[in-house]
């Protein structure tokens, strides 16, 4: 028993175009990953080489420690559940700093596997302390926004902004000082805002049955 299998013309040349766009789909894809892998370590050469200096570095030093290990994220969450006004909030920040240790630095930081961009880099160098962990994403960065955002959104505006502000500053200190790629902190603001949202909904029904705790 034998089979014959019979393609017209027309078919063939369908079957070619489907295949050349395929393969342009494919490549347009590695050009624009090659693109972004480039920028990340083109934007931390340069402000190595044009950002860094001897004034600024000893601040942004200090900026990115205040991050570590979420520090002061860790203080602040303390103090405002020391006062019985804000312990909902509080209550809040706690959750949402909780998730990120979660979702970020056990689970995300792992799975990705991605290494530190001096590492990879060359030329590039790092100013504080050698991390530890891997690199995607940025734990400063989560932490940071999760909390940050909360206090932002519920507390005074003359205690929110500069919640924020400080937020800022130490997922910008991150990329100064050498130890993540942009994309590392891009993905970690948006992934402490999106946990911070989760945090608010989960504390809101934790406490809901305590109405002196709001604000």
């Amino acid at each position: 028993m034998s089979f014959t299998i019979t393609i017209d013309k027309r078919n063939k040349k369908c079957l070619g175009v489907h295949v050349l766009r395929e393969g342009a789909y494919r490549a347009g894809r590695g050009l624009m990953l090659e693109f972004l892998w480039n920028l990340d370590g083109n934007i931390l050469l340069f402000l190595q080489e044009y950002v860094r200096n001897p004034v600024l570095t000893p601040v942004m030093k200090v900026i990115t420690t205040l991050g570590n290990g979420g520090a002061i994220w860790i203080a602040l969450t303390i103090l405002l559940l020391a006062i019985p006004k804000t312990r909902k909030i509080g209550c809040m920040s706690l959750i949402a700093l909780l998730g990120t240790l979660l979702v970020n630095n056990m689970l995300l930081k792992n799975l990705v596997a991605r290494t530190r961009p001096y590492e990879v880099i060359e030329g590039l160098t790092y100013i504080v302390r050698k991390p530890s962990d891997y690199s995607f994403p940025s734990g400063h960065a989560g932490c940071s926004f999760s909390a940050a955002c909360i206090m932002y959104r519920r507390l005074p505006r003359r205690y929110g902004v500069p919640a924020l502000i400080l937020a800022i500053l130490i997922s910008v200190s991150r990329l100064y000082v050498g130890v993540h790629y942009p994309s590392d902190v891009l993905f970690g603001v948006i992934s402490g805002i999106a946990i911070s949202y989760a945090a608010e909904v989960i504390g809101g029904r934790i406490w809901k049955a305590d109405p002196q705790g709001d604000t």
